[in-house]
């Protein structure tokens, strides 16, 4: 995945959302992401961070994205 794609699946997802996306190794498939969103309010840590997890969850089985790195903050 390119970091344009990225950003594209979690806006599709989080259409509130402020997104940023880092290749953390510059080989596409370690990433780094933090999202600001109204769709945590409500869900633990973790919760919301496996609600991340679920948009990329196609790439995370193939093993096309290999380490995703969540931060979730709640936006008011």
């Amino acid at each position: 995945m390119t970091i344009e794609q990225m950003k594209s699946r979690l806006a599709a997802a989080y259409p509130d959302g402020d997104i940023e996306v880092i290749d953390m190794t510059g080989t596409s498939d370690h990433w780094q992401v933090a999202i600001a969103s109204g769709a945590f309010r409500g869900l633990s840590r973790i919760e919301s961070q496996r609600h991340v997890m679920r948009v990329f969850d196609p790439e995370l089985k193939t093993g096309e994205v290999h380490a995703l790195t969540i931060k979730t903050i709640i936006k008011n």
